[in-house]
């Protein structure tokens, strides 16, 4: 599962995510990308679970570059407790996603291979995505 090594603080506060990617929302590195076209928190797990549907199905050929990382904890408190008493343990890591943000990118495959490996990991993504690719000039 991914988290980060060490943060400045344990505990962060909800937040609320407004407007649209102000960077990442380019491709930098392979061929076909997947873009996020709704604003959401993306939980750790869900991110590992399109990242493996996706390398599966490439077969581990081309190459794979994961644009976001989960580096905000979400505290939860326990079962059966009451109101009060603090703020909650840290649970797990997600990362904020805004509308444009590229969250996965591909290369060293061809573009029917790429679309559909992309496809398989949104559906493992709590939001809307569209496939995009690189135009050559």
């Amino acid at each position: 599962m991914l988290q980060p090594t060490r943060t400045k603080y344990r505990k962060a506060h909800k937040g609320r995510i407004h407007g649209i990617a102000g960077r990442g929302e380019l491709l930098n590195y392979g061929a076909f990308g997947l873009k996020a076209m709704e604003p959401e928190r993306i939980v750790s797990k869900q991110l590992e679970a399109a990242r493996v549907a996706l390398t599966r199905y490439m077969k581990r050929t081309g190459k794979v570059w994961m644009r976001v990382f989960p580096n905000i904890p979400v505290s939860k408190k326990p079962v059966e407790v009451r109101m009060g008493k603090g703020k909650g343990a840290p649970e797990f890591w997600v990362c904020r996603v805004k509308p444009g943000r590229i969250l996965f990118e591909v290369d060293g495959v061809t573009e029917e291979v790429a679309r559909v490996a992309l496809y398989k990991a949104s559906a493992k993504l709590p939001i809307k995505t569209k496939f995009v690719k690189r135009y050559e000039k």
